[in-house]
């Protein structure tokens, strides 16, 4: 007796109809709040990093002090665009308050603040300090705490949350 082996193949109607579906498209929207420039990027399309776009965000997150650009960890922008649609506002324009920082800028940050740590990770585009408006940074906190994808920092008084790419852990 022989065996057959019917193989159903489901097509997509999208697929079935000549078009393909529309590609992922990760972006970001952010408002630095120290040199008041906003930016409004596609920086992955359907998981692959547009190195164009990296380009941009690293120069948007330069140190203004120094006018100093350094290249980021592209795991950043993910979690960045995680925060926001955890929170229920995927698309916000994100407030940035600090991202990368030289050496220098760190020293003179660190001389005036306790809370700036000598080893920052501002200093290898590894950190961002953020707020998102309309949304709680307690909340901000709880939910990056709850990606657990690296540290978190939380400064109520200035109304600000760090995340960084480091190991998971809090302040």
């Amino acid at each position: 007796m022989r065996h057959f082996l019917l193989a159903v193949v489901l097509i997509p109607c999208s697929l079935a109809h000549g078009t393909l579906p529309a590609p992922r498209e990760d972006r970001l929207r952010l408002f630095n709040t120290h040199t008041l420039e906003h930016i409004d990027i596609v920086y992955r399309r359907d998981g692959v990093y547009d190195g164009q776009a990296l380009a941009k965000l690293d120069r948007f997150l330069r140190d203004w002090r120094a006018d100093e650009v350094r290249h980021y960890d592209p795991r950043l922008f993910d979690l960045l665009t995680d925060l926001g649609s955890r929170v229920n506002r995927p698309g916000a324009e994100i407030h940035i308050i600090c991202g990368y920082r030289t050496p220098g800028s760190n020293r003179y940050l660190r001389s005036r603040s306790p809370a700036v740590a000598g080893n920052s990770l501002h200093m290898k585009a590894e950190a961002i300090d953020i707020r998102l408006p309309g949304v709680p940074t307690s909340r901000l906190r709880d939910t990056a705490l709850a990606l657990r994808r690296g540290g978190v920092g939380y400064y109520p008084g200035a109304d600000f949350v760090h995340v960084d790419t480091g190991r998971v852990r809090r302040w």
